[in-house]
């Protein structure tokens, strides 16, 4: 059965889109089902534009046409950071510090969607289902 709606962490875009060997096949095959519905925060985009900003991350092109090729022909759509997703981020515990992951962390449990990740620091947060 579909997983249906999805969160992927930034690492995990990167990864699909590059065909990286450090996905696990379960996270593959997650991201390529066409049943699934994928998400990616705006949180992932700005750490995204740090990191190229940074030389930190090398996209070949920019930013805005990285993600207009790439998010289409994925079928992503974007995840915008509303009130309730910041303000859910206070009562967080600081399992993670990183500012990005705690914001997917809030989004996760608001919506009730499942994060595709491989970091197991997630595990720890109540509410955030992991899928790796």
């Amino acid at each position: 059965m579909p997983i249906a709606d999805v969160l992927l962490d930034t690492h995990a875009f990167l990864w699909a889109l590059s065909q990286s060997s450090r996905m696990s096949e379960r996270a593959r095959q997650t991201f390529l089902d066409p049943n699934n519905r994928l998400f990616l925060s705006v949180a992932s985009v700005w750490e995204i534009a740090i990191k190229s900003s940074t030389g930190k991350l090398q996209l070949g092109q920019p930013l805005s046409a990285f993600l207009d090729a790439h998010l289409s022909a994925n079928g992503i759509e974007l995840l915008d950071i509303r009130r309730d997703h910041a303000e859910r981020v206070e009562s967080l515990p600081f399992h993670h510090r990183d500012p990005f992951d705690r914001i997917l962390v809030a989004q996760a449990v608001r919506e009730s969607i499942p994060l595709l990740s491989a970091d197991a620091t997630f595990d720890a947060y109540e509410g955030v289902t992991r899928i790796w």
